[in-house]
């Protein structure tokens, strides 16, 4: 019989990560982002990634964390995990928009790395008005063994042109230091 139903889940430990804090600004938001990848290799429960969705008010909609080895599935990355928690949380599949098609934003993504190719593409479709980075894509293919696939040339551009805003090197030193730990671990993801 083929599968009908998909069930993933964030680590246990979620359910207690403080995550209540001041994010009014952009600093504080990819910190909590980096602070989730770093619980995430610390606990085993999965790659050196972590993301989080805020509502234009500030306030933490959906976290994620990578997810691939321990849910067997390869779309489980941090920044798809955040963005479908955030979908059911607020029951709609493009999170700036309200169900009647009005703007509700701007919706934030902050993650703790530069999205790959796959969360790249959902950021376009998950209704993200401003994307913020801690590592660059070249810091997490030189501190680990991941391949972040191909992006275009031009991806900020792309994204801009889409009305998305990106701000990148937030807290990139943090965000490399959980990189290189898991990178020099010798955990295989």
């Amino acid at each position: 019989m083929l599968p009908l139903q998909l069930h993933l889940t964030l680590p246990i430990w979620a359910h207690d990560f403080p995550f209540d804090g001041d994010y009014a600004s952009d600093d504080a938001k990819v910190a909590l982002a980096v602070a989730l990848s770093k619980r995430n290799i610390e606990a085993g429960s999965g790659g050196p990634f972590g993301a989080a969705v805020f509502s234009p008010d500030h306030k933490v909609v959906a976290i994620g964390v990578n997810r691939v080895v321990t849910q067997s599935c390869s779309v489980a990355h941090a920044e798809t995990m955040a963005f479908m928690l955030a979908q059911q949380r607020l029951q709609r599949p493009r999170l700036n928009r309200n169900d009647d098609g009005s703007v509700w934003g701007p919706i934030t993504l902050a993650t703790s790395a530069q999205p790959c190719c796959q969360c790249y593409g959902a950021t376009v479709w998950a209704g993200i008005d401003r994307l913020l980075i801690g590592a660059r894509a070249e810091d997490v293919m030189a501190l680990t063994e991941f391949d972040e696939g191909p992006l275009p040339a031009d991806w900020i551009g792309e994204l801009q042109r889409r009305d998305i805003e990106v701000v990148r090197d937030l807290q990139r030193d943090d965000a490399c230091a959980v990189l290189r730990a898991f990178g020099e671990s010798g955990t295989h993801y």
